[in-house]
């Protein structure tokens, strides 16, 4: 393609280089008004540049892709209410063997979560997991954090559901699923292993001499304590008891405060008047509540024979379980008023609309292994599943990401008007005869041009710019040439994301996850990914070269 006249290739440029400049670094100081904003105004200067007409940009989106983002995150969305992060958190946790053993753990299942369910939506699921669990075992969060934004990147590069720029590949070169994963498989089975084994390397040490006992018990702990929180629980009320033997809570906590001579043999009326009732969703929550009782009751016992400072800790200790939604009542009161017949009936409705969710998932990688139209696979599996909920779809689809569908937008109108400038064409056609995928040196160079551009020009737009042009280069030598080039365009610009912490939304989302955790807030620094990420990425960049199929 030639050139276009001066003035269109600087505007064109500028445009560009305004919607560069906003989306690897959102918040500039000049124009902090971020990444999606950001390419709607690249792509408003490229129409008001009169670089591309108006019917030429609304032409330059390309909606299968669009499709199939928004129905992987609708999907998603119904996973995780589904509860797959949950296992997959379990997973990593089960008779687990100390820091290393969690290392490699996190390694795997990041990686095949990632291919399956995004690298993005792995990442914002899983690191709020490792962190309560590398604290609460005394282990060092770095060399997870960075397990699990490398290693899903990775796993991502597998399908073509993994990463925003395999979606554009795989519409474009419209390689089917299947193809595209047995390509890719084994590079991203090798890359993953060798990715932890530099991850050992560098923490061996640091992983050694922390504290290796107990990551499986308290792993559990962390689950628990999930698991706790994920339920909804009714809320609770307070029994109906008769009015010669009942008192409200508050006057057993006078009683502690206010009663000095209170003897061992008023131990037994003090429980009586300490009831409430259960509650009513689960019969494990009335266990719970019995043993909470207990250890109560035993501290009003404590209270009896102590000081009035220690009968005062006691009121208070009651007075706290009882603003915190505490329940306080027996094993049998709590078995004989709960409905086992009502509460197994919902867990079987649960049970029954999980499963049926994973199926309806199931179907849809089917689907896409045999080829059927992505996108609409996608979608008819997201419609599918906001029909079996039987319910208002709004919150499930206000979890989409709608801005970053509204930001691929104005990156394919952005990127088609600096196609139209001519100098993409230019930078290929000098680089086109040392890039030729027909020989080991043509290969090495084509991958360090997409190692670079995709760190510099992020990887998403270095696939639009650069894909069709491998793809008809390669072409030329052979059909199973040209699908080869996409296969490596895919996981040259996937693994680049490793580089450094700005590679990837994947590095960006695990770093500030971390940062804004209330209770295990780490902060991942630039310096030390590039440490890892240089290295990492140059290594298992070339060994996946090796072994890509086409």
């Amino acid at each position: 393609m030639a050139m276009a006249p001066t003035v269109k290739v600087v505007l064109g440029s500028i445009a560009f280089a305004i919607f560069w400049v906003l989306a690897v670094f959102p918040a500039v100081p000049f124009l902090p008004i971020g990444r999606t904003a950001g390419s709607l105004l690249g792509a408003m200067l490229m129409v008001l540049f009169h670089v591309i007409s108006a019917d030429e940009a609304y032409a330059a989106i390309d909606l299968p892709i669009l499709g199939l983002l928004f129905g992987t995150m609708v999907v998603s969305v119904y996973l995780e209410r589904a509860d797959m992060f949950k296992y997959l958190g379990k997973l990593l946790a089960w008779k687990s063997n100390g820091g290393k053993d969690l290392l490699c753990r996190v390694c795997l299942v990041s990686g095949l979560a990632s291919a399956l369910f995004t690298n993005d939506t792995c990442c914002v699921v899983l690191t709020e997991f490792i962190l309560k669990i590398a604290r609460q075992n005394n282990l060092p969060p770095q060399p997870f954090l960075l397990a699990l934004a490398s290693s899903a990147n990775i796993g991502s590069a597998t399908t073509p559901i993994g990463n925003p720029q395999n979606l554009v590949i795989a519409v474009q070169s419209k390689i089917s699923f299947g193809k595209f994963l047995l390509g890719i498989l084994p590079a991203m089975i090798v890359g993953i292993s060798v990715n932890a084994v530099i991850l050992l390397c560098y923490y061996w040490k640091v992983l050694s001499t922390c504290k290796d006992v107990g990551v499986a018990n308290l792993a559990n702990d962390v689950i628990n304590e999930g698991d706790a929180t994920s339920h909804r629980f009714s809320p609770a009320t307070m029994s109906h008891l008769n009015s010669g033997n009942s008192r409200d809570l508050g006057s057993v906590v006078d009683a502690i405060i206010q009663s000095p001579s209170l003897t061992k043999g008023d131990t037994g009326n003090l429980r009586s008047r300490v009831t409430v009732s259960h509650s009513e969703n689960d019969i494990l929550s009335a266990a719970y509540a019995a043993d909470e009782s207990n250890k109560v009751t035993n501290e009003a016992e404590a209270a009896v024979d102590g000081t009035t400072s220690e009968k005062q800790n006691a009121a208070a200790a009651v007075r706290k379980h009882v603003r915190s939604g505490g329940q306080l009542n027996g094993v049998k009161e709590g078995l004989s008023n709960c409905q086992p017949s009502e509460v197994l009936t919902e867990r079987r409705k649960r049970l029954l609309w999980k499963t049926c969710v994973y199926l309806i998932t199931l179907g849809m990688l089917v689907a896409l292994l045999l080829g059927l139209n992505m996108s609409w696979s996608a979608i008819t599996a997201a419609l599918a599943l906001i029909v079996l909920d039987f319910k208002d779809a709004r919150p499930c689809l206000e979890k989409v990401s709608y801005s970053l569908l509204i930001f691929f937008c104005g990156m394919f109108i952005t990127v088609d008007g600096f196609n139209k400038t001519g100098i993409p064409s230019a930078f290929w056609d000098l680089m086109e005869p040392y890039a030729r995928i027909s020989t080991v040196g043509g290969i090495a160079i084509l991958s360090l041009v997409i190692l670079l551009l995709s760190n510099v020009a992020s990887n998403v737009p270095t696939v639009l710019l650069l894909g069709a042009r491998v793809a008809a280069s390669a072409a030329e030598i052979s059909p199973s040439a040209e699908t080869k080039a996409w296969l490596l365009l895919a996981w040259v610009s996937t693994v680049a994301g490793n580089l450094s912490l700005l590679g990837s939304a994947a590095n960006l989302i695990v770093c500030e996850q971390a940062r804004r955790s209330q209770q295990y807030g780490y902060n991942l620094s630039f310096f030390s990914h590039l440490r890892f990420g240089l290295p990492s990425t140059l290594v298992v960049t070339a060994i996946g070269l090796l072994l890509i199929r086409s």
